[in-house]
Formats: structure tokens, C-alpha cells, sequence
């Protein structure tokens, strides 16, 4: 059998993107699919005064899935940083690979948001949190990546040194912080609505003089142009965060014992288009300008990075970097301060409005998957306190019924009832995700453009034509594939080797805006079985906006798991 073709064309439209600087020394990202065979709950009992409760068995909790009761299948308490012996009587198996009074460990892993935060923010949650480098145990480590729009950029793989661990902090506080520009895009957001509003208030009263009365402010479910036009930037700017989060997470799935992600961020509000149109109080009109249905829910903006936190097993721990901003005003000849309000149209209810949907982001991420946020002061002592929360917990796992078909799973642990744990307070994380290959793989190519490295090391062979011109500062790429034959399965069936490969492509531009990544079936099919060092070749053509960027292309055969890619640059000609 000979190089066989099979030529498809495929749209990959790009309404923005970024480029990427390839780097050495990162981590593989995550280059198998996650089979979730056993989903793990971390549980935290505290009793009235907010003391951990201790020596409680499998048969104390209840699990209830969707609602429905749940066996418990592996059990163990984890008791200052050490695996408890089960309780005599407890017929529930231990935790795998949990030795009785061995070490615990815990992976801590410090995502630093760059692109929203203030360098005299960032840098002061960075220098507490290497003061409180000594609360680590022997087992635990920690692994740092900072996020600057359009990179993730490796910092320390994990590591237990204080030496590499001090390095790391010192290279994060070099770099550059890109969170001024984020207010001055607020600033900028603000003064036009300012100019507007007094625009509308003289036309009013154009039209009083005249004896009509002017017509009132009625309940809209949109928002106006120039709202609208910053609402969907800070989306933008904040689905690009979040999936630099999820890469992260994914990239560093693969630890022992508990899973830790301390996520520095900068001001992620809970709702672009609220924290937009923020003034002195929430009225009718804001509330229902928030349900654009041009801008994205809360659930889709932020649900992917609880998902992936959940599936892989991770407790979020959001540190609130910028803390608590007790000045409103703002004077011109001081310029921008982080610590007061965007504009003086604003006002102080708007910034307060503001500070609390960022806030409420924090605790909806640390709530969903069994964490705490360090909110206001507690940025201070953030790694302290994360330390001391993961010390002592019980560790529950069930094998759920996967049908991989996206679907959310509601979660619950709860004491069964007795009169000597009234008041108790149970903490876990709230559901999980029954995620499906295709979605899987899809996460993962995208996670690697971030990253700036392919999904796996199995070559895939990649080679451009020369871009056609289109309108519109469009152009179209012709890309050649070229799948070898030996690192994929063909099977026969019905007198024919075959197999329906899944084709993806994702490319981002140098703004750091990437594209959606379609799923092309890609049907192979011959008479023989194939030799060694043949290949199978793919042809299809990229639209794209008239700039260079960045790409990443893999192949994944289902039938092994198989992931074959190539990423670089398009470029210009």
C-alpha cells in the first residue's frame, strides 16, 4: 500500500490570537487521556469552634451522587500530614498506595496571573509566600508557572529545594506584570459611559425645553456599544486566564497524594458584563443588561477550570493579590493607583461592586472543589494557611459510572446523623465531571498551544503551502499532514485495514487570541495491512486573518489512545 490521500478542506477562522516562545525544560503536557476510574473527594470536618474532628470511620459519612445514595469503595484519614491505620471494624479499603503512618505529601501548585495583576501586588504575595516556604513538609512540593496573556511560562518544576524555590520566586517578581493596563482599559471603559450618560442627560433636556417629556431609562437586556465592546475584551481576556489555568493543572496531573493549586489572581470578576456597567447601586437596567446573551455565563467562562480541577483531582486555593482597597477617590496627580477607584464617574459603590464579583469568583472556585479563599489579609499568610488546611483531612474515592459524555455530577459528603455531631461542618469538593475522550483530547492540544510545546512525542510531519490571499485581511494556508503508519492502528474490517482517526488543529495570534478547535474525521482505508515506514497523507487549508501565529496540529487514534502532533509558526508571505 502506498502513501494514500485523503483531501478534506477545513475552515479555521480567527477572529484574534498570539504567538509563543518555544521553550526548554517544561513538562510534558498532558499527553494521555484521563480515565477516571476512581473519583477522589478530600473531606474536612471541623466541629462548632472550628476545630478538625478526628478518628472518624467510613461508616460516619454518607455519599450521595446526583442525590443517590453511593458507596464508599476506599477510605483513609489523613492526619498531620500522615496515613491514618483503619479503624478496627471498618470493612471499606484503604486508599491505594497509602501506607498506614506513612507521609502524605502534598503537591502545592502556584499559578501566577500576570496579566491582571499589579507588580507591587503581585510581588508582595510573593514575598510573604517565601517567608512561609519553611511550613512545607519534607514530603510536600511545589511546582510555579506564571501566565502573561499569552505564555505560561515554567518557573520550577516540582521541587522541594529551598534553593531552586527562592530562584523561582525571584525570576516571578522579574517579570513583568501587565495588570496597570487592565485598569487603564477600566479607566478608559468608564469615561466613556461618563460622556455618553452626559450626552443623553443634555438631550433630555433638549427635549424638556421643547415640552416633551423625556423618556425614561426602561429595563434593557443588553448592553449599549462601547459597554458591550469592553465586556467582551475582559471575556476574552479572562476565558485566555482560565484556560492557561486548566493547561497548567493538566500539564501537572500526574502527582502522589493531595493536589494543591494556589491561583494568584488578579481581579477575575464573577460577571464581565456586571463589573462593567458597576455604579453606585445595582438598579433594574444593570441587572438585566447582565443577561446579554452576547457575553458568556459564569458557568461557561469559569466551569471549565473547576471541571478539569475536579476530574484531576486538585482542591483551588484563589489568592485575592490585589486585598482589600480602602480608598474610592482618585486624585490626577498621583495616575493610576491600584488601590482606588477606576474613575471618579465610578464612585465608591462601583469599586466596592467591582471588589466584591472578583471576590465572589474566588469563593465559588475554592467552594466547587473542596478549597478555601484567601480573601482581603489572607493574602498575607496564603501559603501558611493552605499548608495547615491539607494537613488533616479524610480521603474518600468511589468508581463512578462513566458514560464520558460531558456531563456534571453532583456530589455530596455528609455525616450520618448523631446527636454528639450536631454543628459539625463537612467541606468537600461539590461534583465532577464524566468527561469524554474527544473533549479530553481537545483540552489537551489546546493546553499545549499555551504551553508553547506539542501534546505528545510522536512526530507528525506538517508542511505549509504558500498562503493564498483572500478579502478581508484573510488568507488561506494549504497544510499537508503526513500520519506514519507505524504509531497508529489499522484494523481489519470488512476486507479493508481501516481506522477513523480524529484530526484537530488550534492557532493563536501574537495578542495571545486563539481560535476554536474543530474535530475533522479522518477515515483511513486500504486492501493491505501497512508496511513499515509508510505514511497516510492529509490535505486541508487554514483560513486565518493576514498575521503570523502560532500553531498546534495532532492526530488522535481512538482505538489506542495514540497522540501525534507538530506545533511551530505560520508565518506571512
Amino acid at each position: 500500500m502506498k502513501n494514500m490521500t485523503w483531501i478534506a478542506l477545513a475552515s479555521l477562522v480567527l477572529l484574534g490570537g498570539a504567538g509563543l516562545a518555544q521553550q526548554d525544560d517544561l513538562p510534558a503536557v498532558f499527553s494521555e487521556v484521563i480515565d477516571v476510574r476512581v473519583v477522589n473527594i478530600e473531606v474536612v470536618v471541623t466541629d462548632r469552634d472550628g476545630n478538625r474532628v478526628h478518628g472518624l470511620k467510613a461508616s460516619d459519612f454518607e455519599l450521595l451522587v446526583d442525590g443517590e445514595p453511593t458507596p464508599i469503595d476506599y477510605f483513609t484519614e489523613i492526619e498531620e500530614g500522615r496515613a491514618r491505620a483503619s479503624a478496627d471494624g471498618d470493612a471499606v479499603a484503604g486508599v491505594p498506595n497509602l501506607e498506614p503512618e506513612a507521609p502524605v505529601g502534598t503537591s502545592f501548585l502556584l499559578f501566577i496571573d500576570d496579566f491582571f495583576t499589579i507588580k507591587r501586588d503581585r510581588d508582595r504575595v510573593l514575598d510573604r509566600l517565601e517567608e512561609d516556604l519553611t511550613q512545607l513538609g519534607p514530603a510536600d512540593r511545589v511546582a510555579a508557572v506564571s501566565f502573561d496573556g499569552k505564555t505560561v511560562n515554567m518557573l520550577t518544576t516540582w521541587t522541594n529545594s529551598p534553593t531552586q524555590l527562592s530562584d523561582a520566586l525571584r525570576e516571578a517578581r522579574r517579570r513583568r506584570a501587565h495588570g496597570l493596563m487592565r485598569i487603564g482599559e477600566l479607566r478608559t471603559s468608564d469615561q466613556e459611559r461618563l460622556e455618553q450618560s452626559e450626552l443623553r442627560a443634555i438631550a433630555n433636556r433638549f427635549i424638556e425645553e421643547g415640552g416633551v417629556e423625556p423618556p425614561e431609562e426602561t429595563l434593557r437586556n443588553s448592553l449599549r456599544g462601547t459597554e458591550l465592546r469592553y465586556a467582551t475584551n475582559l471575556e476574552n481576556q479572562l476565558e485566555r486566564s482560565v484556560l492557561a489555568a486548566v493547561a497548567t493543572l493538566r500539564s501537572f496531573a500526574n502527582r502522589p497524594g493531595r493536589k494543591v493549586m494556589l491561583l494568584l489572581a488578579g481581579g477575575w470578576p464573577q460577571s464581565p458584563a456586571l463589573y462593567t456597567i458597576a455604579r453606585d447601586n445595582v438598579t433594574p437596567v444593570g441587572i438585566g443588561a447582565a443577561s446579554d446573551s452576547r457575553l458568556m455565563s459564569e458557568d461557561d467562562l469559569y466551569g471549565p477550570l473547576v471541571s478539569a480541577a475536579n476530574l484531576i483531582g486538585y482542591t483551588l486555593y484563589p489568592v485575592d493579590v490585589p486585598g482589600f482597597r480602602p480608598e474610592f477617590n482618585l486624585d490626577a496627580s498621583v495616575g493610576l493607583d491600584s488601590n482606588r477607584a477606576s474613575d471618579p464617574s465610578a464612585g465608591a459603590g462601583a469599586f466596592q461592586e467591582r471588589e466584591l464579583l472578583q471576590h465572589v469568583t474566588l469563593q465559588s472556585l475554592a467552594r466547587s472543589t473542596g478549597g478555601l479563599p484567601m480573601i482581603n489579609a489572607d493574602r498575607d499568610t496564603a501559603l501558611a494557611d493552605v499548608v495547615a488546611d491539607t494537613r488533616s483531612y479524610y480521603w474518600l474515592g468511589f468508581q463512578p459510572q462513566r458514560r464520558e459524555d460531558d456531563e456534571v455530577h453532583d456530589v455530596e459528603v455528609r455525616l450520618v446523623d448523631h446527636p454528639d455531631r450536631r454543628g459539625f461542618r463537612v467541606r468537600s469538593r461539590e461534583g465532577y465531571v464524566d468527561m469524554s475522550r474527544a473533549s479530553e483530547v481537545t483540552m489537551m492540544v489546546e493546553g499545549s498551544l499555551l504551553f508553547g510545546n506539542p501534546p505528545s512525542a510522536k512526530p507528525l510531519g506538517v508542511r505549509f503551502g504558500r498562503p493564498e490571499r483572500r478579502r478581508m485581511g484573510k488568507m488561506v494556508v494549504p497544510v499537508e499532514v503526513a500520519i506514519p503508519l507505524d504509531e497508529v492502528q489499522l484494523l481489519p474490517v470488512a476486507g479493508m485495514w481501516q481506522n477513523e482517526l480524529e484530526f484537530r488543529v488550534t492557532v493563536m495570534d501574537k495578542h495571545g487570541n486563539r481560535s476554536e478547535t474543530p474535530v475533522e474525521k479522518v477515515r483511513i482505508a486500504g486492501p493491505r495491512e501497512p508496511q513499515p515506514g509508510q505514511y497516510f497523507t492529509y490535505q486541508t487549508g487554514l483560513e486565518l486573518r493576514r498575521r503570523e501565529h502560532t500553531f498546534v496540529i495532532a492526530v488522535y487514534d481512538p482505538l489506542t489512545g495514540a497522540i501525534l502532533s507538530s506545533s511551530g509558526e505560520i508565518g506571512v508571505r
